[in-house]
């Protein structure tokens, strides 16, 4: 296997990190970091507590006030040391993700670590632009202007697909907005959001305004979500357990930005460019190893090109090298767990009952059965209302399905819960705009699939949530619109208090 970072000394004193220090849980329990590509223990810590929990909040509270009055030129001159930290870090960044989550160490350099490192620089950018309206007089006696604020605690959950950018996406516009927060990463994948947490001290970014609690969704999590003190929540995760967090979050009232699961749709219209659909479904489909709630699962595929494009994208991905993330040349490392990894097996076996498995379909064994690896995989011939096409696999898996008019094609892409992410292939252009129009996503690419950047906004519809990240969008969920009045008259008894009480 390739080199791997030595995390255990770099996190020697824990894996909370509270009030600018790290240090150990204390629920008394246990968690090991596994190595998917090994099976093996990397890093174990204990879990954090509700205490611990209490700590975390309560130091993101007392750091609230001299954060929030910082002017938005402070906040932005820390974050832009904040991208030159990252940056800094940027080669043992990427070697913690990919041996964390099992990524590819290309796509954790080329991919993860530049993207989080972009998106630090933007929001450095955006902290200097956190407008209201402009001032004016509306009534003819009164100027009215609105003020942006930030709002306090923010309290977030992140998931194990993307660590260090989920941890960032949720970290940076809250900050940026002047409020604190208290980060809970996936308890399998909590390293790198620990780095980012460090790499915001070295900064200069002051004690308790990044704060980081690693433990389970069911104690830590829900405790968080559910704090007095915590005045909004961010979760990124499956639909269901969103759900679950809506509901804890409603009972205390506050704010929720929820950006969950996802089944997005492949468009392939018969006047497209072919080579460049299947090129793009396989890249699309196999990112992250397909746990990517963005990532292309449902490829609609117009008739008259349906075969020839199963034919080269079943031949793309047989090309695709599936191996040890640090080796040179691997394309597609393994899932982020083996419990994970059999999941999506399960979904594979079972379909091959009511549909056909093309390639793919299987872990590879050799020098990777240890490994929770899966083979990149396309099935054809299932039924639209079936499990394969209608559920959130979270893995390398594509299903391709045919169709024959627009009409049914965009149908067929908006007929599941999800609302997250489409693309539409086709060189028409009244065609394609048609179909950005009419299929129910937060974004649909045109000609290509996944590619985001920090400018444009990030988040779903239907059951694949609410709100969004990145951007400047992301700041409607964490500032508070403020109206403030001004009376120009100096007028004691003015003309409307008639209609409380006196005469006119």
């Amino acid at each position: 296997m390739g080199n791997r970072f030595q995390v255990t000394d770099r996190f020697a004193d824990g894996a909370q990190y509270i009030g600018g220090r790290l240090r150990a849980g204390t629920s008394g329990r246990e968690h090991s970091v596994i190595d998917p590509a090994t099976g093996e223990s990397v890093y174990t810590y204990a879990l954090a507590s509700t205490a611990d929990v209490d700590e975390a909040v309560a130091a993101a509270k007392a750091a609230f006030p001299g954060w929030a009055g910082a002017t938005p030129g402070e906040r932005s001159d820390a974050l832009h040391r904040l991208a030159g930290v990252l940056a800094e870090w940027a080669d043992d960044l990427a070697r913690v993700e990919s041996l964390q989550c099992g990524k590819p160490l290309k796509l954790t350099t080329e991919f993860d670590v530049p993207g989080t490192i972009d998106n630090t620089a933007f929001f450095a950018g955006a902290a200097r632009h956190l407008q209201g309206q402009s001032a004016a007089e509306y009534d003819g006696d009164h100027t009215s202007y609105v003020r942006r604020e930030a709002i306090g605690v923010i309290g977030s959950i992140a998931p194990w697909n993307y660590p260090l950018q989920m941890a960032a996406w949720k970290i940076l516009p809250a900050i940026a907005a002047g409020n604190t927060i208290v980060l809970k990463p996936a308890e399998l994948t909590p390293l790198t959001s620990l780095m980012f947490a460090q790499a915001a001290k070295e900064a200069g970014i002051p004690d308790g305004v990044i704060n980081i609690v690693s433990g389970s969704g069911r104690v830590v999590g829900e405790h968080l979500v559910g704090h007095p003190d915590v005045v909004m929540t961010s979760f990124t995760g499956s639909t269901p357990v969103g759900k679950r967090v809506a509901e804890v979050a409603t009972a205390t009232v506050k704010r929720l930005h929820l950006e969950l699961g996802g089944k997005a749709p492949f468009v392939v219209f018969d006047d497209a460019d072919l080579e460049a659909a299947a090129h793009g479904a396989v890249a699309a489909s196999l990112i992250n190893s397909g746990q990517d709630c963005t990532a292309a699962t449902r490829a609609y595929v117009q008739r008259p090109l349906f075969d020839a494009f199963v034919a080269r994208v079943a031949e793309l991905m047989e090309t695709v090298r599936v191996g040890d993330p640090f080796a040179p040349g691997t394309d597609l490392g393994p899932l982020v767990s083996h419990r994970h990894r059999d999941s999506v097996a399960g979904f594979v076996e079972r379909a091959r009952d009511y549909a056909t498995v093309v390639t793919g379909g299987e872990a590879p064994g050799g020098d990777l059965k240890d490994g929770a690896y899966y083979r990149p995989t396309l099935i054809t011939g299932a039924a639209q209302d079936s499990e394969v096409v209608q559920s959130e696999i979270f893995g390398p898996v594509l299903v391709a399905l045919p169709f024959d008019g627009d009409d049914e094609g965009i149908r067929l892409a908006n007929d599941t819960p999800y609302g997250l992410a489409a693309s539409a292939w086709s060189r028409d252009v009244y065609r394609a705009n048609r179909a950005t129009r009419e299929i129910k996503a937060g974004c649909v690419w045109v000609n290509d699939h996944i590619p985001i950047i920090s400018e444009m906004p990030h988040g779903g519809t239907k059951a694949s949530g609410y709100g969004k990240d990145m951007s400047v969008y992301s700041f409607e969920e964490y500032t508070q619109v403020k109206h403030v009045m001004f009376d120009n008259t100096a007028v004691a008894a003015k003309d409307w208090h008639r209609t409380i009480f006196g005469d006119r």
